[in-house]
């Protein structure tokens, strides 16, 4: 079988868990926003005891912020519900809650998938990613700015309030009316709850609260997206070269959590399978991979292993895999140990 079928045959056979449940739907929503609401309540009740069990349980209710972040999600891939008016409505409350406007991250994210991996289409939905020649060639201030934002500490302590206080805040020039509306209902919303919030228990409690919630929800969320594709051996190639399905199996990897962390995350560790098929909901994604022989073979990464993506900053088109600002040095002075030495991990078609 060549592998254009191959391809085909793995795109459908991964279609077929494409099927939104309504009571999966009903019972992940109850199981996602009855907790939240439970433990922020918490949270502010265990004030009069220690400021440090409300910041515990803020935490954890933060996590539950990504868990219903990933129904957002799905909405937005109308995979949730089979109604689109249902997936548009749950998407935009979920939104609010989480602090992303429906329509912009939906098509934010739209591009993300259509783009992944492709070196000539960066820029939308994605993290920020140089190839070790375009950082050659970029002046002091490009560089000064990519070693900033691939810091752990801008991207991973500052950038969950970036994301939520400024990002998500603002519509692109060219929005569309309707993009434009939602992120305005949106951000009205969110005043509307937080001044609420602020006035029934005061600002001092409610920044005790929502603060760790934010941040908890925000690092969480920027790490798992981090992770599952700046792996090693990710697949990126120019426009001429890419390849959906292998961008898809090869460029996002399979996140082994832990169950509980599987399910507080929504089962999105399964992001190759997600990739390949993105109308498949997050309920389904374990059972896609487990009834997929090839998918099976995609990258695995556990936590420990994830750790390692931290020191990854630039992409070597030449060896085809991330390597650290030290390594790049280290090429500089070994130009042709590095041109002849090309590390490669096969693609699932491959194994």
């Amino acid at each position: 079988m060549t592998n254009q079928k191959k391809q085909a045959q793995l795109r459908k056979n991964v279609s077929a868990f494409a099927k939104p449940d309504t009571l999966a739907g009903i019972r992940q929503l109850i199981n996602t926003l009855a907790p939240f609401f439970l433990l922020w309540f918490l949270a502010y009740q265990s004030l009069s005891v220690s400021v440090w069990l409300t910041v515990a349980l803020a935490s954890v209710a933060g996590a539950f912020v990504v868990r219903m972040f990933i129904i957002f999600h799905d909405c937005t891939h109308q995979s949730f519900f089979k109604s689109s008016k249902a997936n548009r409505i749950i998407g935009t409350i979920t939104g609010i809650l989480t602090m992303f406007p429906f329509e912009k991250w939906k098509r934010e994210h739209a591009i993300h998938h259509a783009t992944s991996g492709n070196l000539d289409k960066r820029g939308t939905g994605d993290i920020w990613v140089m190839t070790v020649e375009e950082y050659k060639e970029a002046n002091v201030w490009q560089r000064l700015a990519y070693r900033m934002y691939r810091n752990p500490f801008v991207m991973f302590g500052l950038g969950p309030f970036f994301l939520f206080l400024y990002s998500n805040r603002f519509n692109r020039k060219d929005a569309k009316r309707k993009e434009r509306m939602n992120t305005y209902l949106t951000n009205a919303s969110i005043a509307v709850i937080y001044s609420l919030l602020i006035w029934a228990i005061g600002w001092q409690a409610f920044l005790i609260i929502q603060i760790p919630v934010l941040y908890v929800a925000g690092f969480l969320g920027i790490w798992l997206f981090y992770v599952q594709h700046q792996f090693e051996d990710s697949y990126f190639e120019e426009e001429s070269d890419w390849d959906f399905v292998k961008a898809a199996v090869d460029g996002s990897s399979y996140y082994k959590l832990p169950k509980v962390l599987q399910w507080i995350s929504g089962s999105i560790g399964f992001h190759h399978v997600h990739h390949l098929s993105p109308r498949v909901p997050n309920y389904h994604l374990e059972e896609a991979h487990e009834s997929t022989p090839p998918l099976q073979k995609a990258t695995t990464i556990t936590i420990a292993s994830s750790l390692e993506s931290i020191r990854f900053r630039l992409y070597d088109e030449k060896n085809k895999k991330f390597i650290s600002f030290k390594e790049m040095k280290q090429q500089l002075r070994k130009p042709a140990a590095s041109t002849n030495m090309a590390h490669k991990q096969p693609s699932f078609q491959q194994k």
